[in-house]
């Protein structure tokens, strides 16, 4: 067997790949339903977080930002990995889906809360003055006002740590969760060949190539803009 012919066996086996392609198809599902609830999740978390801070109350604003700057600063994969394996241990059990979707939401929403409290804060403060010089209260200005405005800005480095963030669904391989990576990781060991995790590769690249091309486009829309 020639080199090339050894590599193509070893790398890109037609027959291992369609044996484990519905094995790795089931992963991308579950890739899919978990990378979109984490966005979900974690946008609409950082938002709560970014608007509970704006309201000035050291109660709310000293542990909002310790809890911030903790999950910005801790690996995603450690805390799942404390949440799947360290919780038991009083207690609270959770599914490995769970464990991942819990982990990254925190940290997504950590990002995005900083995100969204300096899109806001960078917004002149004329315009919160003019609104409530026409009698609006804190929401009506926030939603109708504000944050369309801090929504410009926002929207590039949030898609950019967003798609950042959601790839960290591969972590959820260690915890036993049969995503797209642990699918391939699984199909490899009882095939004996590494052809599923290149399988597994083009999954992530159809996966996420459209949603990069996405966030270019809304880079280039909201820097116009």
């Amino acid at each position: 067997m020639t080199g090339l012919n050894q590599f193509i066996f070893t790398f890109l086996n037609v027959k291992v790949m369609m044996d484990w392609a519905p094995k790795i198809a089931a992963g991308f599902a579950v890739t899919v339903e978990l990378a979109l609830l984490v966005v979900v999740a974690g946008l609409a978390s950082g938002l709560a977080l970014a608007l509970l801070r704006l309201s000035g109350s050291r109660i709310l604003v000293w542990p909002i930002v310790f809890l911030v700057d903790a999950l910005r600063a801790i690996p995603p994969l450690l805390i799942i990995i404390l949440l799947f394996f360290g919780l038991p241990s009083a207690g609270i059990e959770l599914s490995g889906f769970m464990a991942t979707f819990l982990a990254l939401s925190a940290v997504l929403a950590a990002f995005a809360e900083e995100i969204f409290w300096a899109s806001i804060r960078a917004v002149p403060t004329g315009q919160n003055e003019a609104a409530r010089a026409l009698g609006l209260g804190f929401l009506p200005i926030m939603f109708l006002v504000i944050l369309p405005q801090a929504m410009r800005m926002a929207i590039p480095p949030l898609a950019n740590r967003t798609i950042a963030i959601t790839k960290g669904t591969a972590f959820a391989s260690v915890v036993g969760l049969s995503e797209i990576l642990g699918a391939s990781q699984s199909a490899v060991a009882f095939s004996a060949n590494p052809s599923p995790l290149i399988l597994g590769a083009a999954a992530y690249v159809l996966l996420f190539a459209p949603v990069v091309a996405f966030a270019r486009w809304l880079e280039r829309r909201f820097a116009r803009a």
